[in-house]
């Protein structure tokens, strides 16, 4: 589907379909999740005829119309499930992080949300038998956070039966005694590791339409896009959209990033992990006054809430918040050395 004749559409002759294609449109599907207005803007085609080719898509890609709960639940099993490696989270999270939604991880500084998208983007690339989903991760960086060296600590924190699986999933010769091998899988996750910074928010939007473009060009690669993360979601909107007065613009610009993000998630059957600041209610005289920064347009787009509390030491609390399907809890992990583990 991502190398679609757009021209079999009514309406898209050669230089129409070189306008999408420009405009990141390569497929039926890319299309038919589109909004009229989107198209107009983007592709720089007329209004009715944006509304002719999203709707032609729409028919083409077999979307927009009603199905049975049979077909949605068949659809849904091929949903993947991104283990965390620690028994307890994966069990609160009814088998790790999906696919195809976005999951909010909120926490005050120094909680571990960071180490938790670093963690991810090491997990998601293991073999699926050992809870990894096989594929590739984006890394939009909005806070100076990303660090390779933290990937090497991760990959050699890893169970050695794991790192023996990933090793022979890879064609690595060696074991997880062998440190020449252990290097060399260190180099090939680092690989599979595409980052990039955002300077401020609207370019942090710009690159989730580049997100979108790199999950297209990897969806018949052997590592494939399976996680995209972002940390974090709110510094630049917060410090950009400052008081009362700018708050509307910032949240509908906040509202149409999710939206891309989301999108990219659903297209590709990728992961969005996204992470989030906090706030202190002063009003608050019982119980945690820590709330997530976004408002009620990040909590309804977060499929998943989840809450990183400090605690002694390196233990940290790990909260479901919010979830459709699944009954908030909590669950217990430390942060060490070799990244994210069991209490």
């Amino acid at each position: 589907m991502a190398d679609a004749d757009l021209e079999e559409l009514p309406g898209v002759g050669p230089a129409t379909a070189d306008k999408l294609h420009d405009a990141g449109f390569d497929s039926f599907q890319s299309l038919a999740v589109a909004a009229p207005a989107e198209l107009s803007n983007t592709a720089d085609v007329g209004d009715s005829t944006a509304a002719d080719i999203v709707n032609a898509a729409r028919d083409a890609a077999d979307v927009g119309g009603f199905e049975t709960g049979s077909t949605v639940l068949e659809r849904r099993n091929k949903i993947g499930k991104l283990s965390w490696q620690i028994d307890e989270v994966d069990e609160l999270l009814g088998g790790g992080i999906e696919t195809q939604s976005i999951t909010e991880v909120y926490g005050e500084f120094g909680a571990g949300k960071s180490q938790v998208t670093h963690q991810m983007v090491v997990n998601v690339q293991l073999p699926k038998e050992v809870g990894g989903l096989h594929g590739a991760a984006m890394f939009v960086d909005s806070e100076d956070t990303f660090r390779p060296e933290r990937i090497d600590d991760m990959v050699r924190g890893l169970s050695d039966d794991v790192i023996n699986a990933t090793l022979e999933d890879r064609d690595i010769e060696g074991s997880a005694a062998d440190e020449a091998a252990v290097d060399e899988l260190v180099e090939d996750i680092l690989d599979k590791i595409h980052v990039a910074k955002a300077f401020n928010s609207n370019h942090q939007m710009l690159l989730a339409e580049k997100a979108k473009e790199l999950a297209s060009e990897h969806e018949e690669a052997e590592y494939p896009i399976r996680l995209l993360c972002v940390d974090s979601l709110t510094a630049h909107f917060r410090a950009e959209y400052v008081g009362r007065g700018e708050l509307a613009e910032r949240q509908q610009k906040l509202n149409k990033h999710l939206h891309d993000l989301d999108k990219v998630g659903n297209l590709y059957n990728t992961a969005v992990i996204v992470t989030n600041q906090v706030a202190s209610n002063p009003d608050s005289f019982f119980g945690d006054p820590t709330q997530p920064i976004g408002g009620n347009i990040l909590g309804h787009k977060s499929t998943f809430r989840m809450y990183l509390r400090k605690s002694k030491g390196d233990k940290r609390i790990v909260r479901l918040v919010d979830a459709p399907n699944l009954a908030d809890g909590e669950a217990v992990m430390r942060v060490q050395d070799g990244g994210l583990k069991e209490e």
